[in-house]
């Protein structure tokens, strides 16, 4: 009977131990600090299609457009990696007056352009009748995972002088942190606003618009929790 009433102690003991040890009996304080920051794009992902057309009886193919941009494209300096050719169709063309079918194709190009300026000169080298449309795929910043990484670390700064102030005022010290979460709630990729120019405008004599990019801020938003231990006075 005393062996049993021994062992019962023990393991009380040994349960009263553990149950202890998995409580964190720390003063501990919890705060957020959030930073934010606005940068202009400096790369743009453009979708540009070409689509072959009827000049009288003369049709102008695919692939003589498809030269005009490929040529303009190099005189910009753009890089081979950055020109791509995303889709090819085709369609039936009916000649009203003729009332006769004719067998036209188009194709979908993605060019990265890393000078924004360079936009206006390549789209001005290419035959105006043949551009289907043209529209912004996305955004980017070169430069935008070092940033990423500058905003974090100061969001955690800007959380720790706030829980360093709060304890301050109570008189007591501010200790190690604890824990740490972040929430990132930054807007990488904007909605993309660009003026469509199409072959309509082409036939009206429009041309290549002055300007057909707007271009609009990437926001960067970091929000960091931040738990840290009260040390005491």
């Amino acid at each position: 009977m005393k062996k049993l009433s021994i062992i019962i102690a023990l393991v009380a003991v040994s349960v009263a131990s553990g149950f202890a040890q998995s409580v964190d009996l720390r003063r501990k304080i919890e705060v957020s600090g959030t930073v934010e920051k606005e940068v202009t794009p400096d790369i743009i992902n453009v979708s540009i299609s070409l689509k072959e057309y009827l000049d009288g009886k003369t049709k102008i193919t695919i692939s003589q457009l498809e030269q005009q941009l490929e040529k303009a494209v190099r005189d910009a300096g753009i890089a081979k990696e950055d020109f791509t050719i995303n889709n090819l169709s085709s369609y039936n063309y009916i000649d009203p007056k003729k009332k006769t079918t004719d067998f036209l194709a188009s194709k979908q190009y993605g060019i990265r352009f890393r000078d924004l300026n360079k936009f206006n000169q390549v789209i001005s080298k290419v035959d105006p009748k043949g551009i289907q449309s043209t529209n912004v795929a996305s955004y980017d910043y070169s430069k935008i995972t070092e940033l990423k990484r500058e905003l974090q670390v100061q969001a955690l700064l800007v959380a720790r002088e706030k829980a360093n102030a709060l304890v301050v005022a109570l008189n007591e010290r501010l200790g190690g942190v604890i824990q740490i979460s972040e929430l990132d709630m930054s807007n990488d990729y904007p909605q993309a606003r660009f003026k469509t120019m199409n072959m309509a405008m082409a036939a009206d004599g429009a041309g290549v618009p002055e300007s057909d990019i707007d271009v609009q801020k990437i926001k960067l938003t970091f929000r960091i929790n931040a738990v840290f231990e009260i040390a005491g006075k």
